[in-house]
């Protein structure tokens, strides 16, 4: 693509301001999903400071992150706030434990995302796109849509299956309205929550908030699973039915099984319902705005998917024939993670990270969103270009230079299932549709626990001709 060509393409959401001016002046606040983001952020490995409390220290030198997330991380836990506050959101599953909880339960849960059981939620995520099309298909051509809303509806959809088998729009229903439900609690966080008498307060009332939030999927949640344990031979090889099933192999003699109870499995649920959902949604609707803002690309994803699939709906043993596919969905997660800031971690004790020294009780942060778009890591950062994931231009790259879904112990445990699931989906409706933005649409990435859009996603569904 020439010079003049890419001058001409939109300026993608999200892009940073020009280069130049003042070192540390700050970016545009309409693009950013973040306050208070500096030039020097997305320039610099390491960035130092004095926050409000304590000192901070933004890490975006692929060896710090190593040092934070792998090597020393038992140094690093989240911070008793995160943990208090993901504890009031999902109840205490992978994203609101830590220690040798969070271990034996990472242990348990491991096996239901392995080759083997990844590979047999292929069905029911390829179903549920097919079926998806006929929503679409019963639509006008040219139909006003909020991509995000039906990403939403589609994802919830697949995690329903292969969590529960079902697709009660009941069940549906009350999952959605429960998760919608806290994440509007969520983004009441504000620096009010750090202060120690008003922030105990707002926190107290938030966790009341939530627990009367979660009440009604509670209880379908402990019902399914009694009835899932009174009958486990005869349970479907779904989610829920592994979880049940679990046992902990380090489990120590007098401690059974060492499976889930109950409740650990409704948490670890309510868990994986905002990781296999809420982000997949959000990774599948920012890949459908880049597409529209990228006609090139967008043509070439299109010849891929009609030489591979020649109209046919995807399944999983097609994955391996789809490389583009893969290929933009990868770098519109570098563009548009996920999870944009990753929890912030307090040194337990001093340490060095890249030669700074770091004081005990120093706040430490990763933030994929700065990482993806750092100028020492990237070329030309802001430009949209698949390729770059290529396995010849991949050779060689940092490994902790792109952190879609974390890295380290902590690393996200449906990671190869959410790519999957993103890559059949966008081939399933890729083929048949090429959604525009909607005259003026204002698109704005929002942060929120995950990647949203402010003000939604309005596009236009045109059929591909």
């Amino acid at each position: 693509m020439s010079t003049l060509e890419v001058a001409d393409m939109p300026i993608l959401a999200g892009a940073l301001a020009p280069a130049g001016g003042e070192q540390k002046r700050r970016r545009r606040a309409a693009g950013q999903p973040f306050p208070g983001l500096t030039e020097r952020m997305f320039a610099e490995p390491i960035v130092a400071g004095r926050g409000l409390f304590a000192p901070y220290l933004l890490v975006s030198d692929p060896a710090g992150v190593r040092r934070v997330l792998v090597e020393n991380a038992a140094n690093y836990p989240k911070s008793p706030l995160d943990l208090r506050f993901f504890t009031a959101l999902f109840g205490g599953g992978l994203l609101g434990t830590d220690g040798e909880v969070w271990r034996r339960h990472r242990r348990v849960m491991a096996p239901a995302f392995d080759p083997r059981s990844v590979a047999a939620y292929g069905p029911a995520i390829a179903a549920s796109a097919r079926e998806f099309l006929t929503r679409w298909e019963a639509l006008p051509d040219g139909a006003p849509i909020d991509m995000a809303q039906e990403m939403k509806a589609l994802t919830l959809q697949v995690i329903a299956r292969t969590v529960f088998s079902t697709d009660s729009a009941e069940i549906i229903d009350l999952i959605g309205g429960t998760l919608s439900r806290g994440l509007d609690a969520a983004a009441e966080a504000n620096i009010l929550d750090l202060f120690p008498i008003i922030g105990e307060w707002r926190m107290r009332a938030r966790e009341r908030r939530l627990a009367a939030n979660s009440v009604g999927l509670d209880e379908a949640v402990a019902a399914l699973v009694k009835a899932r344990e009174a009958n486990l031979a005869a349970a479907p090889a779904d989610l829920l039915t592994r979880l049940v099933a679990a046992k902990d192999d380090e489990a120590r003699p007098g401690e059974g099984n060492g499976g889930l109870t109950p409740k650990e499995i409704r948490d670890e649920i309510i868990t994986i319902f905002m990781a296999g959902h809420e982000t997949t949604a959000g990774t599948l609707s920012w890949t459908w705005y880049v597409l529209s803002q990228r006609p090139v690309e967008a043509a070439r994803l299109g010849a891929e998917l009609d030489a591979v699939l020649a109209g046919r709906p995807p399944t999983a043993e097609d994955l391996p024939n789809l490389p583009y596919t893969r290929r933009v969905v990868e770098e519109a997660m570098r563009l548009f993670p996920a999870a944009p800031g990753l929890s912030t971690r307090r040194a337990k004790a001093p340490d060095e990270v890249c030669g700074h020294k770091v004081a005990k009780g120093t706040a430490v942060t990763v933030m994929p969103w700065v990482i993806h778009r750092h100028r020492r890591l990237w070329d030309d950062p802001e430009r949209f270009d698949p390729d770059r994931f290529s396995p010849e231009r991949a050779a060689g790259r940092p490994r902790f230079a792109y952190l879609p879904f974390g890295a380290g112990p902590r690393v996200c445990i449906g990671q190869v299932l959410a790519l999957n699931e993103s890559i059949l989906i966008l081939a399933a409706l890729a083929q048949r549709y090429s959604p525009r933005l909607a005259p003026g649409a204002q698109v704005v990435p929002h942060a929120n626990v995950t990647l949203q859009f402010k003000n939604g996603l309005k596009m236009i569904l045109d059929r591909r001709s």
